[in-house]
């Protein structure tokens, strides 16, 4: 049995991912920063009859993330399915013209290091099961700049530059990176980005494969 570990849990997309990935038969590592939240999603999978441990980790603290996932590795079993989709703190999110370069630090160490530390901690690995998956979920901004929200733009940009190359460099490795684009909100109610909706569509992107960038939706008109 193979894992699949997600980086960011919490009860909206989280919660479904791990729901659709469970149900195909993987291990589950939830990975976040709050213990009682954790314990609260692991109970309900459990009940679901998914095998389920959470582990506590700060993405901005790399040493902590990496501790999280050779631990899930060795408690469940090989990662073959990489998650990273945790939500950005909200003073991310200034304007561009207030944006100053220590405003940077924080969206750029969350987006770019805490995926790259994730990387370099699960792929031994997957090159070791010959096999694996690398999914990165952001918003529209990362690849529409959206000046409202500079600090997202700016490291959603560069996780995506990130991402990429990892889609072209480890292809040959059969190890796929892939990202899903989620232009508007969550939402239970929404025909494409409903959590179950977009938890089927990481697990297709798994399975199937195929190209790097990936939308739950068409892009909004700007003018729209």
């Amino acid at each position: 049995m193979t894992t699949f570990a997600l980086i960011g849990a919490g009860p909206g997309l989280g919660l479904a991912a791990a729901r659709r990935f469970g149900g195909a038969g993987h291990s589950v590592a939830l990975v976040s920063r709050n213990a009682d939240h954790l314990d609260a999603l692991v109970s309900e999978l459990d009940g679901e009859g998914i095998r389920a441990r959470g582990f506590t980790a700060d993405v901005l603290d790399a040493a902590s993330l990496t501790a999280a996932l050779h631990a899930a590795a060795e408690e469940l079993g090989p990662i073959e399915i990489l998650q990273f989709s945790p939500v950005p703190r909200a003073d991310f999110m200034k304007p561009v013209l207030g944006t100053t370069a220590g405003d940077l630090d924080a969206p750029l160490a969350f987006s770019v290091k805490g995926p790259v530390t994730c990387v370099n901690a699960v792929l031994p690995g997957m090159r070791e099961l010959g096999r694996g998956t690398l999914l990165f979920v952001n918003g529209s901004s990362a690849v529409r700049p959206n000046l409202k929200v500079a600090g997202t733009s700016i490291a959603f940009a560069a996780e995506s530059a990130y991402a990429a190359m990892l889609h072209d460099a480890l292809a040959e490795e059969n190890i796929h990176a892939a990202q899903l684009i989620i232009p508007g909100a969550i939402s239970r109610h929404a025909e494409h980005s409903s959590p179950t909706v977009l938890a089927e569509r990481l697990y297709t992107i798994h399975t199937e494969r195929g190209d790097f960038r990936h939308y739950s939706e068409p892009l909004p008109d700007r003018n729209g």
